[in-house]
């Protein structure tokens, strides 16, 4: 490989510094700082309860938070959340946050950013919104809000995507449908993923950053993570 092609393979797209997060009376995050390299998917792990949804908001400007956040360069920490996503930042919550009183349609032309929104991309992976362009969301199983949340995020040529807990209570079968997606999206854009699905970690991700108690406790490949079974339970605590 030459030189060049390393540079344009190791390019850092999203710097966390020493990000601090107190929620209340709590410490949330301790110092976070991490790099997310440019394509592909990195996956942030942890168990139950040590700030990976508080670092996904706290990137997006959702909570309150003192450290840096860069993207491409750019310094994003002064900056209120909707001119974040105006940079070409998604984002897909844990629990979903569709309007469930609208139609999935709706939802959809609601998250328009973009001149030319990638209908064509989002009906290809998620055919059956298409079909159910007209339901309202509220009706829909876990499995379809799942869809039409990730829709919504794919409609505007992203730069990142931050993507919470996706298969979180999904059937064996929509948890493999996500993996498929994911992996499409990887192909398009750079993929922050919260996930506790270690198979889909395992299928989509190319890089791992783990937390504890609000601190990074570990970086690098997630092949090499997942392939280490006794790390994998001293720092997931799973076997």
């Amino acid at each position: 490989m030459s030189a060049a092609a390393a540079a344009v393979e190791t390019r850092t797209l999203l710097e966390v510094r020493n990000l601090h997060v107190n929620l209340g009376q709590s410490h949330v995050l301790q110092g976070v700082s991490f790099d997310v390299p440019e394509g592909g998917v990195t996956a942030l792990l942890g168990r139950n309860g040590v700030g990976k949804t508080t670092t996904l908001r706290a990137i997006l400007g959702l909570v309150g938070r003192r450290g840096t956040v860069t993207l491409g360069g750019e310094d994003l920490t002064s900056l209120a959340t909707h001119r974040i996503v105006r940079r070409s930042v998604g984002y897909v919550p844990e629990d979903r946050d569709i309007f469930a009183g609208l139609t999935v349609e709706e939802n959809l032309r609601l998250a328009e950013r973009d001149d030319e929104p990638r209908y064509d991309l989002v009906y290809d992976l998620f055919p059956e919104l298409k079909e159910r362009a007209r339901q309202r969301a509220g009706t829909l199983s876990g499995g379809q809000q799942q869809m039409v949340a990730i829709a919504r995020a794919l409609l505007n040529d992203n730069r990142l995507l931050l993507v919470d807990e996706p298969t979180k209570g999904l059937a064996p079968l929509l948890v493999a449908e996500v993996a498929r997606v994911l992996e499409r999206v990887a192909e398009l854009t750079t993929v922050v993923l919260v996930e506790q699905n270690l198979g889909v970690v395992q299928r989509v991700a190319r890089d791992a950053v783990v937390l504890d108690t609000g601190r990074v406790v570990h970086t690098g490949r997630a092949r090499d993570l997942l392939a280490d079974k006794a790390l994998v339970h001293r720092l997931l605590g799973v076997g």
